[in-house]
């Protein structure tokens, strides 16, 4: 199979999309390629997700907080996936990408969100990490050569309803 392009989206592209960046080019294991971008960025990745990254063996320096108008049009990387990880995202009107990807929602709390202690902020962080990490292990084992684009679709839209 040819390296297959994907991109994560979330308004700010800060937290959860970061770690789905990660995480696909980390299992995708040379098939997939990762990439994230956002509607709104925030202009910085947020410190817990960068922390986490870390602690789990990432090399986090590439990774930066970026609008999405960088990867449409026929400037960008050609891609394959498109999934949204926050509900604002998916309810936004998204730019046509070009070759028509196949695209999910894989909606998650934001990490970013949570309020109170360092502590309790990298728990929150830890757990959408576990659900991304779950369902992009998912995504990856996919049998691709034996799904239709329906079919595919579908296994898409399953995975983004999935928790470990």
């Amino acid at each position: 199979m040819p390296l297959k392009n994907v991109l994560i989206l979330c308004t700010g592209n800060s937290a959860r999309s970061i770690l789905g960046e990660a995480l696909i080019t980390r299992l995708g294991e040379g098939r997939f390629q990762g990439f994230s971008a956002g509607s709104q960025p925030a202009g910085a990745v947020n410190p817990h997700a960068l922390k986490l990254l870390t602690r789990q063996g990432y090399e986090t320096s590439h990774f930066r907080s970026k609008s999405w108008d960088e990867f449409e049009g026929g400037d960008g990387p050609h891609m394959d996936f498109i999934f949204t990880v926050c509900d604002s995202a998916a309810n936004e009107t998204c730019p046509l990408w070009p070759g028509h990807p196949v695209s999910a929602h894989w909606g998650l709390p934001d990490p970013a969100g949570v309020k109170g202690s360092d502590a309790e902020k990298a728990a929150a962080f830890q757990a959408a990490y576990e659900v991304l990490h779950h369902r992009v292990q998912q995504f990856v084992d996919l049998p691709f050569d034996d799904l239709g684009a329906e079919a595919l679709k579908a296994r898409l839209q399953e995975i983004g309803k999935s928790s470990p």
